[in-house]
């Protein structure tokens, strides 16, 4: 019986029909870099102080000096959460007593901010954060709103294949983009904290349901060779370009309502794409709607000017296809035996480390010095040569080696930031880009190492519980940016002590570069320290299943 690949093999590689779906797929992926950074922009917090009524009859001196100031890298800079007690401070002014020459200041009695904050608006006009006080003791918000954003995303990761299968790529893929877009905009009218980020699990749940079924469509619809650099350089490319037009939009809008009404507009452009993307013939076979599917293959050899073959499929082909039943498998059997067990639990380390350090470290922008829409930028930039490092490494060497060296790479550098002096800003900026370059280049390696470890029968379950572990490291991770407010290099010793020792324990997994894919538990490999079984001379393809990359993101 022939496949899916040997029936529509005469359209070849790279047509129009290949090269319209590759671009329009993938600029489908642009809004999705605006939703899921947004929060950096959305959430950001500007310098702030306790606010001084105008009521408060005090002279200029003691207005001045009534908010004490704190050590903080290395310079004095006004307390964000305290003032001095302000009948007091108003006691002594009207007594015509000087601060600092009648009255000791580090003698006097502190109080929180009652009549709230003064919010810098030298970045920032306004955020949720300046709207509804998220700061000091309300400030565990900020990191909350973030984490529920990538619980939405893990709801989303969970519900949005089983959702493709039974309704079709298409009419899912719309939809969510339809949840995206429709509940980034009703976000505008939220009128307190709790609103925001009720909408923003569903708009998490909506943007990882678009980037998955636009992964599976485009898996599904193009060729082997086209579906390698789908998957690797133009979801990935297209989603960096997203995110690196976010701090454009940022810069010149700095109002957070106007901002995320800017960002939603572009998803309303994805419409017409309707009329253009096809749905999956693959899925349409599956549900035996053996016509439509065949009507697509003819259009798309219409656009490729190639003749079709009298007979697409055949009859018997057609009745062994509808005869054919997938064998079931449990979550339990990535645990059956000693060896998979230990590499499943390394894999799922793998993963949720790996996102930690790479969303921790695209969520840290405001903690960088300088420009944070410019570090936004660059931050964004440089995932575009990691992506293409990525794909060039892994046509070439073992997969083990480069992953735990770019891990080493990426977590290094950020070591170093600790030791970079003060002034030397623009050196702490380089070396976080450079690891950010190195994290992001192991995680997209993730995908094709995982899909290559696991044999075929746990194989499209493996990448998915996979990815649901980067997800709850995605979900911690903006916790690890919340150790800047105490200490601004705390954070890049934690993520590069855990991304270096990520990268010790990817060494000893077991080798598949240029290995035959198992088929059953007990054709995979074993897992032996620093040695990999001897390579097979009769190496498989390394092509990955559509199927296996449906659930990896």
């Amino acid at each position: 019986m022939r496949d899916y690949e040997e029936v529509t093999a005469f359209l070849g590689e790279w047509g129009p029909f290949q090269r319209l779906i590759f671009f329009l797929l993938s600029a489908s992926i642009i809004p999705n870099g605006f939703n899921g950074m947004s929060i950096v922009f959305l959430a950001g917090v500007p310098e702030h102080r306790c606010r001084i009524p105008d009521a408060a009859n005090l002279t200029g001196a003691w207005r001045n000096h009534s908010i004490p100031l704190l050590r903080q890298d290395g310079r004095e800079v006004p307390d964000s959460c305290h003032r001095y007690r302000l009948a007091a401070v108003a006691n002594y002014s009207a007594l015509g007593l000087e601060p600092g020459r009648d009255v000791d200041l580090e003698q006097l009695e502190q109080e929180s901010c009652l009549d709230g904050w003064e919010f810098s608006r030298d970045v920032y006009l306004t955020t949720i954060v300046t709207e509804w006080n998220l700061v000091c003791e309300e400030d565990w918000k900020t990191p909350l709103t973030t984490s529920l954003f990538f619980v939405g995303v893990l709801l989303g990761s969970f519900v949005c294949g089983q959702l493709s299968d039974r309704f079709g790529r298409k009419n899912i893929l719309f939809a969510t983009m339809a949840v995206q877009t429709g509940f980034s905009f009703l976000q505008i009218f939220s009128i307190n904290w709790e609103m925001f980020t009720v909408l923003f699990v569903i708009v998490g749940m909506g943007q990882i349901s678009n980037y998955v079924v636009a992964f599976i469509l485009g898996t599904e619809i193009l060729s082997k060779s086209v579906r390698v650099v789908f998957c690797t350089l133009g979801v990935c490319t297209f989603f960096a370009i997203g995110y690196m037009l976010l701090p454009l939009f940022a810069y010149f809008i700095r109002d957070w309502r106007m901002l995320l009404l800017a960002l939603t507009v572009p998803g309303t452009l994805c419409v017409p794409l309707w009329w253009f993307i096809p749905e999956s013939p693959r899925w349409l076979i599956s549900q035996k709607r053996f016509k439509e599917a065949e009507d697509i293959i003819q259009k798309a050899a219409k656009m490729n000017s190639i003749t079709v073959p009298p007979v697409l499929f055949d009859p018997v082909e057609l009745q062994e296809l509808s005869s054919l039943k997938q064998p079931k498998v449990f979550i339990l059997d990535l645990f059956r035996t000693c060896n998979i067990t230990t590499v499943t639990i390394m894999t799922l380390l793998l993963w949720m480390l790996t996102s930690v350090g790479y969303f921790a470290l695209s969520l840290n922008i405001p903690n960088f010095h300088g420009d944070a829409f410019l570090n936004c930028f660059l931050s964004a930039l440089v995932e575009v040569p990691a992506y293409i490092m990525a794909w060039l490494l892994l046509r070439t060497l073992p997969r083990r080696y480069i992953i735990a060296g770019v891990l080493f790479f990426g977590g290094g550098v950020l070591l170093l930031i600790q030791v970079v002096p003060e002034d030397y800003n623009f050196l702490s900026i380089g070396l976080v880009m450079l690891g950010k370059f190195g994290v992001t280049s192991a995680f997209s390696m993730l995908y094709v190492f995982t899909a290559e470890l696991f044999p075929t029968l746990v194989r499209n379950m493996a990448v998915g519980v996979a990815s649901m572990a980067s997800r709850v490291g995605s979900i911690v991770a903006p916790y690890f940016v919340y150790l800047g407010a105490y200490n601004r290099i705390l954070p890049y010793i934690v993520m590069g002590s855990l991304t270096v020792l990520i990268g010790i324990v990817t060494l000893f997994f077991p080798e598949t570069f240029g290995v035959t894919l198992p088929e059953t538990l007990e054709q995979m490999q074993k897992v032996k320290g620093f040695r990999s079984e001897k390579k097979s001379k009769d190496s498989m393809e390394r092509e990955e299943n559509p199927k296996v990359l449906a659930t990896v993101l």
